[in-house]
């Protein structure tokens, strides 16, 4: 029986402020690193693809564990779920600072660096995926329907901020001590902060109604928001069953996705070093964080003009932000391709990331559409592990075939995303939800 949903109070502003920090601190942190990692790596002489594979790595244990907690969140409880994922964060953002400040000072080889590096990341992957579900579950479990709908808009709304705030603040971050290592360390220092606030403001679990958060992508630069959370959190009297990764009502926006997650994953991984060769500054890499905060600042910016602005303003159904979004991203590619100072790549960078930042949500939104209420839970769940399965291979496949022949990479991306575009305009249906009532709206891409 579900528990009896009631009229409760907001959540005090206090509250949902600590909330909001957990989340942001969490994909600013990761974001920040990844606008540092290539100046990193260049500069303790770790090859570009093993820069990429530490992402991959922590990438898929995110996609292995996040389900996972989402589901202890519910036995275990969610103030618990927040803090072992704050901890997660902030212990592997110090500990890999610490080791990359080591491989800086010359006290340990590039090979040993990178494995104690990639061995720190996996706390992140494997701790950090804890806390975000287990917000949504926090704030689902203590707020009616209306103040439910603002506040999860809110925390979503905070994982899109950290992915511009990251990369721009971490320049900043640079200190004389640690150096290139300086920012992880900062944020190491704010994830504790976040973490003694959340022991301290939020009470211990004592939910009004059943809830259970939802599966969030791994953050990354240009992921945006993870869009808008679903009403599928309460324990109400839902249909079950179980659907098909294969079921033909979502198949084809699976397999858009993969296809269009791909080709945003390569863009992505090779950014950083097409700043570093681009602009010079393999001999000079502590000069390359800057401009390349810069340039994945207004790509995450792009992204967030996208889906909080084009995708509202223009009414788009899921299947023409798909389309519209994997052409505009082919445009992005082909043109970081020919860009040879900051300008350029920074307009190419925005505009893949633009397009991106169309396909994503419309994907999302087009498998969610395509399902009755009872299964928005097992959808959102698929759909966060294909946007999250692109992040383990993609990244280092473009790194590799970048530093082979870069205009082959660039030419892969663009094709990718250009073949969408054109299966996409004759494959994807606009959804017939089975249930309309259940159904979201395009406005809620």
């Amino acid at each position: 029986m579900p528990i009896a949903q009631s009229p409760v109070p907001s959540i005090p502003t206090l509250r949902l402020s600590v909330l909001f920090m957990v989340m942001l601190v969490a994909a600013a942190g990761n974001t920040a690193m990844q606008s540092i990692l290539p100046a990193l790596g260049t500069k303790i002489g770790i090859a570009d693809v093993w820069v990429s594979l530490a992402f991959s790595w922590s990438a898929l244990l995110w996609v292995i564990t996040a389900p996972m907690w989402a589901r202890q969140s519910d036995k275990r409880g969610r103030k618990i779920l927040m803090a072992l994922g704050v901890t997660g964060f902030a212990t592997s953002m110090l500990l890999c600072g610490l080791a990359l400040w080591a491989g800086l000072s010359g006290w340990m080889g590039a090979a040993m660096t990178f494995i104690v590096f990639a061995l720190f990341r996996s706390l992140y992957g494997g701790f950090g995926s804890a806390s975000p579900p287990a917000v949504q579950a926090y704030i689902a479990a203590r707020t009616d329907a209306e103040e439910r709908t603002r506040a999860l808009s809110l925390v979503a709304s905070s994982f899109g901020l950290g992915t511009v705030i990251g990369p721009t603040i971490a320049p900043y971050f640079i200190l004389p001590i640690f150096g290139l290592a300086g920012p992880l360390i900062i944020f190491a220092a704010v994830g504790l902060v976040v973490l003694i606030a959340l022991r301290l403001v939020l009470p211990d679990d004592t939910p009004r109604f059943a809830a259970r958060g939802q599966v969030t992508s791994y953050p990354t630069a240009g992921a945006g928001a993870p869009g808008s959370f679903t009403d599928d959190l309460d324990g109400g009297d839902l249909p079950s069953g179980v659907i098909r990764w294969t079921d033909a009502r979502v198949r084809p926006w699976h397999i858009a996705g993969l296809v269009g997650g791909h080709a945003q994953a390569m863009f992505l991984g090779v950014i950083g070093f097409v700043v570093l060769d681009r602009l010079h500054l393999r001999h000079t890499p502590d000069l390359a964080a800057e401009p390349t905060g810069h340039v994945m600042w207004v790509g995450a910016l792009a992204t967030l003009l996208a889906q909080w602005g084009l995708i509202p303003l223009l009414k788009l159904q899921p299947r023409m932000a798909v389309v519209s979004g994997a052409a505009i991203g082919a445009a992005g590619a082909a043109m970081l391709g020919f860009a040879d100072d900051l300008p350029t790549i920074s307009s190419g960078f925005a505009l893949g990331l633009l397009g991106w930042g169309l396909f994503r949500p419309g994907f999302t939104a087009g498998a969610s559409i395509a399902v009755p209420r009872g299964l928005q839970g097992q959808v959102a769940g698929q759909t966060a592990s294909i946007n999250g399965a692109a992040y383990i291979v993609a990244p280092a496949i473009g790194v590799l075939l970048y530093n082979w022949h870069a205009e082959m990479a660039f030419a892969l991306m663009a094709l990718l995303s250009g073949a969408l575009a054109i299966w996409g305009w004759w494959s994807l249906k606009i959804p017939t939800p089975s249930d309309d009532s259940d159904s979201l709206s395009s406005a809620e891409l």
